[in-house]
């Protein structure tokens, strides 16, 4: 700001995004300028001059003339403040683990973003199971991630750190979450956020990151699963299941599932699925080699099935696991693996680098994202609880009764 050698100058701002004003009175003086700079709490640094005066005083007159400039210019900045912006909310409502392992709602301060972060009020989160292990204390948040549990969230951009890109105040995202999302504000990397589809409601959008993400970088980047290949899904109507029926069908694949109920089994075809196994009554390993064998198979469940998913894999399959709830450690026979070149992965994708996530959103917007929009791919919720129902919504998934993903509105 370039001022006039002898004129005072008074300026009044406003923050880009409407949150706060500020107002600056300048005064020459021995060749340098003072300056009294009094200044309300703003969430935007960026700031647009709304109107400036020069003034001429002499010297004698300056510090009576600055005294009532003061005066007015703090009446005008709580005027701004009150017509042109909402109060800044510095409080959260959130979800905390008691000592008792049980769930309350609690006041927290909100977090701000830093760096390439993006703050999110959040409308809805999606419940995972690793939200019922990080309860029970065997999934802790990543060093530097909020404590909450809450995986994926999906509300509107509130505020925007210095270095993030491409959102700005105002934009609905669905974002990834290393933790934090079980609040009424979260803070995401700018990188794990995807824009929330057209026609898709809040609910629906907090149920789409984390298993879209998941799906893409085990079985179209790690596993490279090609067109008319088959894919076998372990949990084929699980949030992560149906989303993995959807984008394999999509992309021109042949889809198994294994699932728990009969009910669950015609789910799953209504989803895409070419076969579902009922795994209580029907042998998978069987079914599977009669179909042609599979090519990559997904599994979320690990024990026997390590073995049984070996035993049915085609020359040349992959075998990706993402978790492992019938335990990690088995005895098997690894013949198999070199007989038939087979490869055997695994992966997690809460504790990976910021950088790392964005490549994964990057190849989930380029091959899918899209998808969502046309009708190709579509959310499935089975049950949306309040915040107020959350220790509901974690009974609910404990007994692994739902089909697709479990939401909590917010």
């Amino acid at each position: 700001m370039r001022l006039c050698r002898h004129a005072p100058s008074v300026f009044i701002a406003k923050a880009e995004h409407g949150v706060g004003s500020r107002f600056c009175i300048a005064f020459p003086g021995n060749g340098r300028f003072t300056h009294l700079d009094l200044q309300m709490q703003f969430r935007d640094p960026g700031m647009e001059i709304l109107d400036r005066h020069h003034i001429y005083v002499p010297e004698e007159f300056r510090i009576r003339l600055l005294c009532v400039l003061i005066h007015y210019a703090t009446l005008l900045s709580v005027f701004l403040i009150q017509s042109m912006s909402e109060p800044m909310t510095l409080t959260m409502r959130a979800i905390e683990v008691q000592d008792d392992k049980s769930l309350k709602i609690v006041e927290l301060p909100r977090p701000e973003p830093k760096g390439a972060e993006v703050l999110v009020k959040v409308h809805a989160f999606g419940v995972n199971r690793g939200d019922l292990l990080q309860r029970v204390g065997l999934y802790p948040s990543p060093k530097g991630a909020s404590p909450l549990m809450g995986l994926e969230a999906c509300g509107v951009v509130e505020a925007v750190g210095p270095d993030a890109d491409r959102w700005k105040v105002g934009d609905k995202v669905c974002a990834l979450l290393p933790g934090g999302g079980y609040a009424s504000y979260a803070v995401a990397d700018a990188g794990s956020c995807l824009p929330l589809p057209e026609g898709v409601t809040f609910e629906q959008g907090a149920s789409l990151t984390e298993t879209m993400m998941t799906v893409w970088t085990n079985v179209f980047d790690v596993c490279a699963l090609k067109p008319e290949e088959t894919l076998l899904v372990h949990g084929g109507t699980s949030g992560i299941g149906v989303s993995a029926i959807q984008m394999a069908k999509a992309h021109g694949c042949k889809v198994l599932v294994t699932a728990g109920s009969h009910e669950k089994c015609i789910a799953a075809q209504t989803f895409g699925a070419d076969r579902a196994i009922n795994y209580k009554t029907e042998d998978f390993v069987e079914i599977v080699k009669a179909e042609g064998g599979a090519d990559v198979i997904l599994d979320m469940v690990g024990g026997e099935y390590v073995e049984k998913n070996l035993d049915c894999l085609n020359r040349l399959g992959r075998l990706v696991n993402i978790a492992f709830q019938n335990g990690s450690k088995v005895e098997l026979n690894l013949m198999p693996l070199m007989l038939k070149r087979l490869t055997m992965t695994g992966s997690t994708l809460r504790a990976r680098t910021p950088a790392e996530k964005r490549q994964v959103r990057d190849g989930v917007e380029a091959q899918f994202w899209n998808m969502i929009a046309e009708d190709k791919i579509n959310p499935v919720v089975f049950k949306v609880f309040e915040m107020e129902e959350i220790e509901a919504a974690h009974e609910l998934m404990k007994s692994s009764q739902h089909i697709g993903k479990i939401v909590i509105r917010v």
